[in-house]
């Protein structure tokens, strides 16, 4: 009998650490509707975002800087600015292309990032972080979103130097 009870005992002190078991009230039914970040203090991104169900979502594609200056020749970075330029020219676009669904950059929860190198070979992380740092994690915008930033061999224009997808929810 005590062996059955040690057995017993040991399972449901392992199922403990897997599951979790939600009590609910019969016949309520509790809908979650607070969307969670997982905050990571010491960083301006966050570690995960919990979407809770009947919430909407809002995808952008990739997308890329605007042309700055249509006269300037292909292959300088006068033509659509550098990573800094194209970086905030690119969050622009997301948040003109959210708007038009009625979402904001605050309703923004996950970020994929490109980056490809410059003419001499080097990435430019700071001004991506710096142009990040102007429209989340600040005092218009406190929120900070997920975030995947990956280096690129290129992007399907040479003259580009960001690509950016963005998952948005409320």
């Amino acid at each position: 009998m005590s062996k059955n009870i040690f057995i017993v005992s040991l399972l449901a002190f392992m199922l403990g650490f897997s599951c979790q078991v939600k009590v609910e009230e019969k016949g309520k039914d509790p809908v979650e509707t607070i969307i969670t970040r997982f905050d990571r203090p010491d960083a301006s991104i966050l570690k995960g975002v919990y979407i809770p169900a009947g919430k909407e979502y809002f995808y952008t594609s990739g997308l890329v800087a605007d042309v700055v200056d249509v006269d300037a020749e292909p292959g300088t970075y006068k033509r659509y600015g550098d990573t800094y330029q194209q970086s905030k020219s690119t969050l622009e676009k997301i948040k003109a292309t959210l708007a038009e669904a009625d979402f904001t950059m605050e309703d923004v929860f996950f970020l994929r990032v490109y980056l490809a190198p410059d003419q001499e070979g080097n990435i430019d992380w700071q001004a991506w972080f710096k142009a990040y740092g102007e429209y989340f994690n600040n005092d218009a915008n406190p929120n900070k979103v997920a975030r995947s930033t990956i280096a690129v061999f290129a992007l399907a224009n040479p003259d580009l130097l960001i690509e950016i997808e963005a998952v948005a929810a409320r």
